[in-house]
């Protein structure tokens, strides 16, 4: 089957429509120049099901497990689907949380961080250029010769266990989420004020994720792979597909009365430039070095990549650790323990660089 989005026009268009769903996501109901956040929704997943109890950005997002299972839908259809791990699974582990606690620090994962700057957030510009910075000293470490070595193939019903667990998150969703004034029930919890409160209707949010997952698995979009293959190999073709995707995203935005330019006062969002730098530097270095955007990882663990699956579950619990201890950021500025959360991520991150580099 011809993949109609591997080249230029169609990352271009990839990118575009996943800029459009975003914006329209946010105006059917999500949070205001959050209408997908991958570290943010992965965050409120992390509080739905216990593992932190900040009670405003608690609700099990339907976004997340539908980006996986659009990926393994479209995989599966083109053959493209491979069931994968051993690639230093650890210190993957510790990379998404790592790269969680950065982008916690800033309130966005790279994502988001367009969107922001789509509906006018000025502080968005400098966490750009903190990914833009951290992703460049990721690749430094790869041409110092910096490699998680190979994952090696795994038997087809270990690459499927991402899907399954999707498939289970959105029963949950289904079957197990709270009425909007009761809070919780069963097993989840749900926030009843705040942006976790802020949501799409249901069917709405299945449908732009399956939608972005199957076009980001064909294109194979990520934002880390635009700055790193810009650097790396001045290649523009993933770039392009981003560079669509905050256009359409800003063209929407002002359609829809979704822009409002400033620094102060903006959704989910604080001034504090220095830390909206490093969380992201933090972030983008991490991601850099596990090879892909958070998005990007949920898109090759639902095409059987175990090592992408378990940088999301370091994701996962890293949201806990950040809300729990205090490490990420609210609209007030930095986290009680954000500056210490930044620095024990970037000293991970720098390490492992490090004692990854392959001998001569």
């Amino acid at each position: 089957m011809a993949n109609v989005f591997a080249g230029r026009s169609g990352i271009i268009a990839a990118g575009a429509i996943i800029g459009l769903a975003a914006a329209l996501l946010q105006y059917a109901g999500n949070p205001a120049n959050m209408g997908i956040c991958v570290a943010c929704f992965v965050r409120d997943i992390a509080g739905s099901v216990g593992l932190h109890r900040a009670g405003v950005v608690q609700y099990l997002r339907p976004e997340i497990p539908a980006f996986v299972l659009g990926s393994l839908a479209a995989a599966l259809l083109t053959g493209e689907f491979r069931a994968r791990a051993g690639s230093a699974p650890a210190t993957r582990f510790f990379l998404g949380m790592s790269a969680m606690a950065g982008a916690l620090v800033f309130l966005g994962c790279p994502w988001r961080a367009l969107l922001r700057l789509a509906g006018g957030d000025g502080n968005a510009i400098l966490g750009i250029a903190g990914l833009a910075v951290g992703v460049f000293v990721g690749t430094r470490f790869f041409r110092a010769g910096f490699t998680l070595s190979r994952a090696q193939a795994q038997p087809w019903s270990g690459g499927i266990v991402i899907g399954v667990a999707a498939a289970a998150l959105l029963a949950a969703r289904f079957f197990l989420m709270p009425d909007a004034e009761a809070g919780t029930l069963g097993w989840l919890w749900a926030s009843v004020k705040g942006p976790g409160a802020a949501r799409a209707p249901l069917y709405i949010s299945l449908a732009g994720g399956l939608l972005i997952g199957v076009l980001a698995q064909r294109s194979r979009f990520c934002t880390m792979g635009a700055l790193r293959d810009l650097f790396l190999f001045r290649q523009t073709h993933l770039f392009s597909g981003v560079l669509a995707f905050l256009v359409l995203a800003f063209a929407a935005n002002f359609v829809l009365g979704q822009f409002h330019p400033g620094f102060e006062g903006q959704p989910v969002a604080h001034t504090a430039g220095l830390w909206n730098f490093l969380g992201m530097a933090v972030s983008g270095l991490a991601f850099a070095l596990a090879g892909g955007c958070p998005g990007r990882q949920l898109i090759l663990a639902g095409e059987g990549d175990g090592d992408s699956a378990v940088f999301v579950l370091g994701m996962l619990v890293g949201a806990g650790f950040a809300h729990n201890f205090g490490w990420a950021s609210t609209p007030a500025g930095l986290g009680p323990n954000g500056m210490f959360a930044t620095f024990a991520a970037l000293g991970f991150c720098l390490l492992v660089g490090f004692v990854n580099l392959k001998k001569a």
